[in-house]
């Protein structure tokens, strides 16, 4: 997943441990782990200093040896179609990890679509999550990403959306139909957006409209 970005200062070479496709088009890319970080903080990444690089929420825990990246293939893109066919013993550039999008540890809801689920992952793999709920929407089931390992995690806290066929245990619509459903929204918790700026904009009104401060709301947008 990526957010555009100008800015090439501070870069630094690092070799590809690993580069997993786990879905049709979606990939998994490590490196090794050389510095600290947030669980929540976003890499710059690019493969040459004459491009741009791309924002990408960091996708692994703390613990983890490596630092990984979940990223979807964008066609006539300038970085993931190379980034697809990188190989391990390849090297890319990556800035230090940095970024606000940090969880409270309090009680939480998390709200995300597609590669969008990053960050929470990088969390709840870090220890995080234990009184926190999270909901992931997604078209297909096949970008249920880390589902098994979640579920495991949050048990009945982990809620699945899907508007582009029906799967068994997870609701059939988009996150915002399921939210609009819902009485019982607490108004007096933390609420953390990842994924489009459409969703985003469209959840957290949403959210504000059942009721919770806006100031509760903090959100991570794709493009």
């Amino acid at each position: 997943m990526k957010r555009k970005e100008e800015d090439l200062s501070q870069l630094r070479r690092v070799e590809v441990t690993s580069n997993r496709e786990i879905s049709p088009g979606v990939h998994y890319l490590s490196y090794k782990r050389t510095r600290e970080f947030i669980p929540g903080q976003v890499i710059k990444v690019s493969l040459s200093a004459n491009n741009p690089p791309r924002i990408y929420s960091i996708c692994s825990g703390t613990s983890d040896p490596e630092i990984s990246i979940l990223f979807n293939i964008k066609e006539g893109g300038l970085l993931t179609p190379e980034l697809a066919r990188v190989k391990p013993g390849d090297t890319i550039l990556v800035s230090a990890p940095y970024g606000g999008f940090i969880s409270s540890g309090e009680a939480e809801w998390w709200i995300s679509t597609g590669t969008g689920i990053a960050p929470f992952y990088s969390m709840l793999r870090s220890g995080l999550g234990k009184n926190c709920c999270l909901i992931h929407g997604v078209r297909q089931g096949s970008q249920f990403y880390f589902q098994e390992e979640i579920r495991a995690i949050l048990g009945e806290q982990y809620l699945t959306c899907c508007s582009g066929e029906e799967i068994p245990g997870s609701f059939f619509g988009r996150v915002t139909d399921w939210l609009s459903t819902r009485e019982d929204i607490p108004a007096g918790i933390k609420y953390y957006l990842c994924g489009k700026a459409l969703m985003v904009v469209d959840v957290r009104d949403l959210l504000i409209e059942k009721g919770v401060p806006f100031e509760n709301i903090t959100s991570e947008i794709y493009f």
